[in-house]
């Protein structure tokens, strides 16, 4: 049935996390063929375990904000971007994001990053943690601080699920704003970090839907480039 659960090994299903603000939460339209399970792809659901995933994705986000809509975000293109990659392996989302909120509302010790702590750490029993999407910055748009901060969340992050090489991609947030240079220099200065372009995406106050899905095969492509960075920099084991 629709309710059946990843099964496999543990190294086959790659975990990524979600956070950030509405256009992580999913802001823009679904259509009819956004609809059907994303075959291969797994959500953390409402009781804490998987099931198959389809849209809306931040659906079970134990911090979503109430009687604001749960629509399209990059989770959907970024999955399906992986999986024709990765043909061998299973994706599982914990996606807990949470529209109107400032970075300073995710710093460690606040419900929102426990939360995504908590529930990253439950899919962790049955997957194996292969990064983190960060989609956060309209509130802080102006914030000639954002970069420090960041820099602290990812810290944090890594060190609380002990993987001090995990790799962390933030996406530019709509329009011109200052908070989105700051964003572009993150990986001159955290390793393992990559940054998705909002260059050529358009949207009113959140990305449109054809937007969401290309800022989804972006963050899908960065992703991939930082692993495979990692993997070519791994010693050879000898024979």
């Amino acid at each position: 049935g629709t309710t059946a659960g990843y099964r496999g090994p543990k190294e086959q299903l790659q975990v990524y996390l979600l956070i950030g603000q509405s256009n992580m939460a999913g802001r823009s339209p679904l259509g009819p063929d956004d609809m059907a399970v994303i075959p291969g792809c797994y959500l953390l659901n409402g009781e804490d375990t998987w099931e198959p995933a389809k849209n809306p994705l931040n659906r079970y986000s134990t911090v979503k904000k109430e009687n604001t809509p749960i629509e399209m975000n990059p989770g959907y293109l970024f999955a399906k971007t992986i999986l024709e990659h990765h043909q061998s392996i299973s994706l599982g989302l914990v996606v807990n994001a949470r529209g109107n909120t400032s970075i300073e509302e995710w710093a460690k010790g606040t419900s929102l990053y426990d939360e995504a702590i908590r529930r990253t750490m439950i899919a962790q029993k049955t997957g194996t943690l292969k990064g983190i999407l960060w989609h956060q910055g309209e509130n802080n748009a102006n914030d000639a601080n954002y970069l420090e901060k960041l820099k602290t969340l990812i810290s944090n992050l890594r060190n609380d699920f002990s993987e001090p090489d995990l790799p962390f991609v933030a996406g530019q947030v709509n329009g011109k704003t200052p908070v989105n240079d700051l964003i572009a220099k993150l990986p001159e200065v955290v390793p393992a970090t990559g940054f998705v372009s909002s260059a050529g995406l358009t949207g009113d106050i959140h990305f449109d839907a054809k937007s969401m899905k290309v800022l989804g095969q972006r963050y899908a492509e960065v992703l991939m480039k930082i692993q495979v960075a990692q993997h070519a920099q791994r010693p050879k084991s000898l024979p």
